[in-house]
């Protein structure tokens, strides 16, 4: 997956140029000289594994959740520390294992690493550090995928105008890999191609390239010796789309190879309104909820049921957490979302790898960021955890205080309590259940929002019989008051006086109904794509990328929704360059 880099003064630095230099050495004499056992009749036999791996691939990638991304990193362009993430120790691996994941998929792009012509020879040095990396993460007891990363859409995309070329190259490619690893354990799997897309070419080519760069994959590993023989191979669908007719299609490969150490993958973002928020996606309500269902059913019905194990290469959602932008994802109904997907892979039979490029896992300190999220995360592999209709009560501070109701998301469990901190608060006198409706009384709220300043006044715990708690935030608000702006397309924004309201999204149109931003095909536009709130400055920022999309001396009407349920509308005309910004 290509997916955001976080900004230069975020990323950390690598070991200096003769402690680089020592450390390929290293790795290189270990290549070289002794990481492969001889057998009687003198060839090489696969080191003992530090994992006991089940003969049957099924059992061994049942064995293999929950699995991790080292994204952004041996995929990173050009070099390793080119994204942030600076240059990854056996340290990394040790906390992963630690923290409860059992396997670790490390993306690799070869391509700044390789000749452009043939041999397309791999530099030895790269190939020495990918096996460090991969040798580290198995003596720390992580199964590992090794990969084709970011090479699918830098030139095996072109394979439409550059069949001959291309082919070659990829055979060359895992040529090499396959002779490196020949003689590691079976507790690392090889991944043919990252998401697989080809320019300019008709279905039915896109299907014919894909299916011919498999089975040469399939036939090159195969046939290369050593544990390879043996090894566990993952082959994906085109984009890594669980669309049915591409699942079809990789059912269709894996079936007529005839050979039962192949793991079929897929990877999953969420609804993708949900996942980016555009299109109303402010939630994750029974559309998002029936997308991961529906999903993983598909998923299971095509390859778990039929003896094929499934492995999701990649998930999470495409633009949360990311912690040097306003969050796109309002924060529990992502929990909601990632508490699905554990719940999901149990009752579907499927692995999952979450999908980190530096947004969970911070590599310069090796803690989570988040480690609330991450809790919630770790929950999810082995139970359900209650949730409610949002994480949030809002309690307008220009009306009286009233009783506040939330639905509660039992997900199997029980309501144990509320609880402000270690104070319990009283069931009758504080809130009452009735059925799944927690409603909390204007006298426990009167003394919750306390003097009434905008924002969270006070945070409170759902506690359910298993499971992570259910923080409730109590807000005071107000609708939000925006004031008239000039501008440009370049730089333009709306004074905002928030008063305790988080933005959801933004509704475009013109007079005439139809819809104004860049995202044509729906009046709500993109989080951070078309807009973005800047609490700190009291501003809503509408970017040039909307700006410029405006007709010129067209007024379009934005109406700006909070998760509070308040609307706000504003009228924003671009002249030129120039752009006026005025109240309704």
């Amino acid at each position: 997956m290509k997916l955001r880099r976080q900004p230069a003064h975020h990323r950390g630095r690598g070991p200096g140029r003769l402690a680089a230099l020592l450390l390929t050495l290293v790795v290189m004499l270990g290549l070289t000289g002794g990481t492969a056992l001889a057998a009687p009749d003198g060839t090489n036999q696969a080191p003992p594994s530090a994992i006991r791996v089940p003969a049957s691939a099924k059992d061994a990638v049942a064995q293999m959740q929950p699995s991790w991304n080292l994204g952004n990193t041996l995929d990173a362009i050009p070099n390793e520390d080119s994204w942030g993430n600076g240059q990854t120790s056996k340290a990394t691996f040790e906390k992963i294992a630690k923290d409860g994941f059992r396997s670790v998929r490390i993306p690799v792009t070869w391509s700044d690493h390789q000749s452009t012509t043939a041999p397309y020879a791999i530099d030895a040095t790269y190939m020495a550090r990918v096996k460090q990396l991969a040798d580290w993460a198995q003596d720390s007891g992580l199964y590992v995928v090794l990969n084709v990363h970011h090479d699918s859409w830098m030139w095996v995309s072109k394979m439409t105008t550059d069949h001959d070329n291309v082919v070659a190259r990829f055979n060359s490619t895992w040529r090499q890999i396959a002779a490196a690893f020949r003689n590691e354990p079976r507790s690392l799997l090889f991944e043919g191609i990252n998401e697989p897309q080809f320019d300019n070419a008709t279905p039915a080519q896109k299907t014919e390239f894909l299916s011919e760069l498999q089975l040469s994959f399939h036939s090159i590993v195969r046939s290369s010796g050593g544990a390879n023989t043996n090894r566990m191979l993952s082959l994906t669908t085109q984009f890594g789309s669980g669309e049915q007719a591409l699942m079809d299609d990789l059912y269709k490969t894996i079936s007529s190879l005839n050979d039962r150490q192949l793991v079929a993958q897929v990877h999953f973002y969420s609804w993708y309104p949900f996942s980016v928020n555009v299109a109303g996606g402010t939630h994750y309500d029974d559309v998002a909820q029936k997308n991961l269902e529906d999903s993983f059913a598909a998923m299971h019905r095509t390859f778990v049921a039929k003896g094929i194990p499934l492995y999701i290469g990649e998930y999470g959602l495409l633009e949360y957490p990311n912690h040097f932008h306003p969050s796109r994802v309002e924060r529990g109904e992502a929990l909601k979302y990632y508490e699905h997907v554990g719940y999901g892979a149990r009752r579907y039979g499927i692995t999952t790898a979450l999908w980190d490029p530096f947004s969970y896992l911070n590599r310069d300190t090796l803690e989570w960021r988040d480690p609330a999220l991450f809790a919630a995360i770790k929950s999810s592999w082995t139970t359900r955890s209650g949730t409610a209709s949002f994480d949030k009560v809002f309690v307008p501070k220009s009306s009286p205080v009233t009783a506040k109701s939330l639905t509660l998301n039992l997900n199997g469990t029980s309501l144990r309590g509320v609880w402000q901190g270690e104070t319990r608060l009283l069931p009758g006198r504080d809130y009452t259940v009735s059925g799944t409706t927690l409603t909390f009384t204007a006298k426990a709220l009167t003394h919750l929002v306390g003097n009434r300043a905008y924002g969270v006044n006070s945070t409170l715990q759902a506690r359910f019989t298993s499971g992570v708690p259910w923080n409730i935030d109590i807000v005071t608000n107000d609708v939000p008051v925006l004031s008239d702006a000039t501008g440009t397309t370049e730089s333009f924004t709306v004074p905002t006086q928030y008063r305790g309201n988080d933005l959801a999204t933004m509704h475009a149109t013109y007079a005439d109904g139809s819809n104004a931003g860049p995202t044509d095909w729906t009046p709500y536009q993109e989080f951070n794509k078309a807009f973005s709130p800047d609490y700190p400055n009291g501003t809503i920022i509408l970017t040039p990328e909307f700006l410029k999309t405006l007709r010129d001396g067209e007024p379009a009407t934005l109406v700006f929704h909070p998760y509070s349920g308040a609307k706000v509308t504003y009228h924003v005309t671009r002249s030129g360059n120039s752009v006026t910004g005025t109240v309704s």
